[in-house]
């Protein structure tokens, strides 16, 4: 890998990570093309460190809020109550998670164009039923974080976006909108500092092993970042919009594609 490939690579992560079209399954795309199939899973997972500073930085008053409820053992108030709701939600997410770690073969299952796009179908069906939604409920049960949670979990499929299908299905359960995005990105706090943690303890040295040096993997971080937080605050507008429901036929039209060039 060359500084421009990482940057590249940095700039589908900071832009496909926040709108809801699936980093994972772009970057995969983006890694045949540039000839990097053997780029370590670490790599991605590290570019996932400018998403964690964007969330920290883009959402610093409500983390600020729920820590400080989180001490004073205050559960009742309205970001006290958020706290067993991420709880919730990070269960199914760590176990679907850990499944996937142990399990080389599904990695190997979608490493090719072919699944990826069946992936990106579905991800195009559940956003587009996010418009079904009536987006009156303020307060989300346990049972609803816990199906959040889930989806968040199952986004780990390249092609299926984890912003998009956690939003999508709050929506669809008939979350506010703004409480959709916000719980969203919070619960996604927890998820990235595990999978970094574990990736980086099971993988510290594939990078090295690979050929990637800091330079690469900082150029990565850098452009993730501030690509990121015009992405996330463009995604806050189109939900705001109530547009999500587009990116379904983004999500269709590049399935067809990525078939089209899997059948040739």
């Amino acid at each position: 890998m060359n500084p421009i490939q990482a940057i590249v690579l940095g700039f589908i992560q900071g832009v496909t990570e926040w709108l809801p079209i699936s980093s994972t399954g772009h970057l995969r795309i983006a890694e045949q093309f540039l000839g990097l199939m053997t780029l370590p899973l670490l790599f991605d997972v590290t570019l996932h460190v400018g998403t964690l500073i964007i969330i920290l930085l883009f959402f610093r008053k409500d983390i600020k809020l729920v820590l400080i409820a989180l001490t004073k053992g205050d559960f009742k108030s309205e970001n006290g109550k958020l706290i067993p709701l991420i709880i919730v939600g990070t269960v199914p997410t760590a176990l679907i998670g850990v499944v996937f770690f142990i399990s080389s073969a599904i990695e190997t299952y979608f490493s090719s164009f072919l699944p990826i796009a069946g992936a990106f179908i579905t991800c195009g069906v559940v956003l587009y039923f996010s418009r079904i939604g009536k987006g009156e409920k303020e307060n989300i049960t346990y049972v609803e974080a816990l199906a959040i949670g889930t989806a968040q979990g199952i986004a780990l499929i390249p092609g299926l976006s984890r912003s998009g299908l956690t939003i999508a299905t709050a929506l669809i359960l008939g979350v506010r909108r703004e409480k959709a995005f916000k719980f969203s990105f919070l619960l996604s706090v927890p998820a990235i500092i595990g999978a970094l943690g574990l990736t980086f303890y099971t993988q510290h040295e594939a990078l090295v092993l690979a050929g990637v040096g800091w330079t690469e993997t900082l150029a990565g971080i850098a452009v993730s970042m501030v690509v990121g937080y015009f992405a996330l605050s463009l995604l806050r507008k189109i939900i705001a919009n109530k547009k999500l429901y587009f990116f379904a036929f983004y999500c269709w039209l590049l399935s067809i594609l990525l078939i089209a060039l899997s059948l040739s």
